[in-house]
């Protein structure tokens, strides 16, 4: 039985289109109708846009978003590989704890933390995950 498409644009406005310059980049990029997390932000880097502009011309697209580089979606068979597990290093705890927004943590300072600890970004959503705290909004608006 086929699986029936995602609706991603339905979140916008009836009048939004893509972006024709990110649009381009994503179709030269990707396969099988999925941008990958980083693909997306090196389109977004390359272009000088906002993650959340490459993301909206996906959605627009009906391109799933996959493989979060922070483990949270778009890895098959079970969506997340992340695991819970507290780092050894205190601090990133208390910086987490820190960055906290509304009981949840964003996407872009959990890459502020991973960045300024020198240490992998799943390091900090593992954490987040045996900390039950959640990284939201996503950089690329996936959630």
């Amino acid at each position: 039985m086929k699986e029936e498409k995602s609706k991603f644009a339905e979140k916008y406005g009836p009048d939004e289109v893509p972006d024709p310059l990110i649009k381009e980049q994503i179709l030269q990029g990707t396969q099988k109708d999925e941008v990958a997390c980083a693909v997306a932000f090196e389109i977004a880097d390359k272009l000088g846009v906002k993650p959340s502009e490459v993301g909206k011309t996906a959605d627009l697209l009906e391109y799933r978003l996959v493989k979060c580089q922070l483990g949270l979606f778009g890895y098959k068979p079970g969506h997340s590989i992340v695991e819970a597990k507290l780092p050894e290093n205190d601090k990133i705890i208390d910086a987490i704890k820190d960055g906290m927004v509304n009981d949840r943590l964003p996407c872009k300072t959990a890459w502020e933390i991973a960045a300024r600890f020198d240490v992998h970004k799943m390091t900090i959503s593992s954490a987040c995950e045996a900390l039950k705290i959640k990284i939201k909004p996503c950089q690329l608006g996936a959630f």
